[in-house]
């Protein structure tokens, strides 16, 4: 079982965001404020671009947003026409070399570019294009997307594009900023998220739609799968320049990325998927119980839809602080559980003598969910049963998800009942693939689901086997 550790996060980590505005005068302003709303994607750094034209101008920081930006800071980015990324890092290091959008001057202009994703094949390319001369300014997965514009021979920017993303193989929606263009576009399985808007005359682009509620901008709809779209002073325009792929969104976006308020993968609300599944979940796991309670935030809709569906009271019993920064002092370690006490805390008045039943998300490690358990107990609980909406995890993402290694899995190498002896519940369910997919909006074969199946939408090449350490995989449950 995985060692009992002060502080380790026992979820996936958000991967990053990007967004864009064309033809706005408080581009780099909407900018920033879209970031802000899409800052539970990416809590490592930020970077915003702007442009005027004829040149580029950038801010970038360590951190969070708010802490980044000051109005000093936005006044230094002119210009109608702008892009912003949050990182959390899935390839590369976390340095402030990493930090995007990146920026290049070659022969056809200024190149500004964000990425959300992950490419499998980035070390190949890397290797290939050093071996031709290119030298790499960062540790950044992303960077080979702009070696490969350069390098390409096309006689047109867009041209280029093409021919570098037509090269790479994984997740990627990108905006691209230039001169006079802001240039989106989606990887032909549809990984991640990307979606398009207006405000008033303006164009914006993001990873999710919360972000256009917050500048008063309207959803047109998603960016589909392998599309690429140009928006100039002439208006927009819509290409599809890549082979068609099998569809693969990934579910995980509606189990625990996005944001409940965001529209996904075909304008469908986050919220009511996340509920569904509590409801999938109580008809498949239900126990006698006095009280539903979810562990927060992001298990709240499981939680509520599970109450619904069980019929039982639904309370918050276990209270977070919103307030514990990315760094802090760490005590002794003869004060046990810290790392989840700064986040979490129990409400005995809410669970004392109750049999109590907890709606998570997920469970990664394993770690968390045992101090959370224990907290429960403390507080006078008379039963604890766990309930997962999601399927065991039992394999690593590799398409924009910084997730641990197969052996760190605790669904991967431990049985249903070795994980609830180990997290010392009264019981532990989890949702059943059948179900989660029926919960799902559209239809259930445009979904990955690899990091429970391990059935991944793109295959892998010996070579990217063992760069990614997949090759002879022989993990054994219980």
């Amino acid at each position: 079982m995985p060692p009992e550790t002060l502080i380790t996060p026992d979820k996936f980590h958000d991967q990053c965001a990007v967004f864009g505005v064309f033809g706005h005068q408080e581009a780099a302003n909407l900018t920033y404020l879209g970031l802000y709303a899409l800052q539970h994607r990416g809590q490592e750094s930020s970077g915003l671009v702007s442009s005027n034209g004829q040149e580029l101008f950038q801010e970038k920081g360590m951190g969070l947003v708010a802490d980044i930006y000051s109005k000093n800071r936005l006044k230094r980015l002119p210009g109608s026409k702008a892009i912003g990324h949050n990182r959390y890092s899935t390839a590369g290091q976390s340095h402030f070399k990493n930090i995007q959008p990146l920026t290049v001057n070659f022969a056809l202009g200024n190149l500004a570019l964000a990425h959300n994703g992950n490419l499998v094949n980035a070390s190949m390319l890397r290797s290939e294009l050093e071996a031709y001369g290119s030298i790499f300014q960062s540790d950044s997965d992303s960077e080979a997307i702009i070696h490969l514009i350069a390098h390409s021979k096309a006689d047109t920017l867009i041209k280029r594009i093409i021919d570098a993303l037509s090269m790479v193989r994984g997740a990627f929606s990108l905006v691209i900023l230039t001169d006079h263009e802001l240039i989106a576009v989606r990887d032909p399985h549809g990984f991640r998220p990307l979606c398009l808007g207006r405000i008033k005359d303006a164009w914006v682009v993001a990873s999710e739609t919360c972000s256009f509620d917050l500048i008063d901008a309207e959803y047109v709809r998603d960016i589909e799968p392998g599309e690429l779209v140009i928006i100039n002073d002439e208006g927009m325009t819509s290409h599809y320049p890549f082979l068609p792929a099998s569809p693969a969104q990934c579910i995980f976006e509606y189990i625990y990325f996005s944001r409940p308020d965001s529209k996904i993968f075909g304008g469908h609300t986050v919220y009511p998927v996340r509920k569904a599944l509590g409801h999938q979940l109580a008809k498949e796991a239900m126990v006698l119980a006095d009280v539903v309670i979810p562990v927060p935030d992001s298990g709240v809709p499981a939680a509520l839809g599970f109450a619904e569906g069980a019929g039982i009271p639904f309370e918050i019993g276990l209270t977070r602080n919103h307030y514990v920064g990315r760094t802090f002092i760490e005590p002794e370690q003869s004060i046990r559980h810290f790392g989840v006490k700064l986040k979490l805390n129990a409400v005995p008045d809410v669970l004392k003598g109750k049999r109590v039943i907890v709606v998570d998300d997920s469970i990664v490690r394993g770690t968390t969910s045992r101090k959370i358990v224990k907290m429960i107990r403390q507080a006078g609980a008379k039963e604890v049963h766990m309930r997962i909406s999601s399927p065991p995890i039992i394999a690593p993402c590799f398409y924009g998800i910084d997730t641990p290694t197969q052996k760190e899995l605790v669904g991967a190498n431990h049985a249903v009942e070795d994980i609830r002896k180990y997290i010392t519940a009264d019981s532990l369910a989890y949702i059943s693939m059948e179900g989660m997919l029926n919960a799902a909006p559209s239809r259930r074969d445009q979904y990955c689901h690899a990091c429970f199946t391990e059935q991944y939408p793109i295959s892998f090449t010996r070579a990217e086997q063992l760069q990614l350490g997949l090759f002879d995989s022989t993990h054994k449950k219980g």
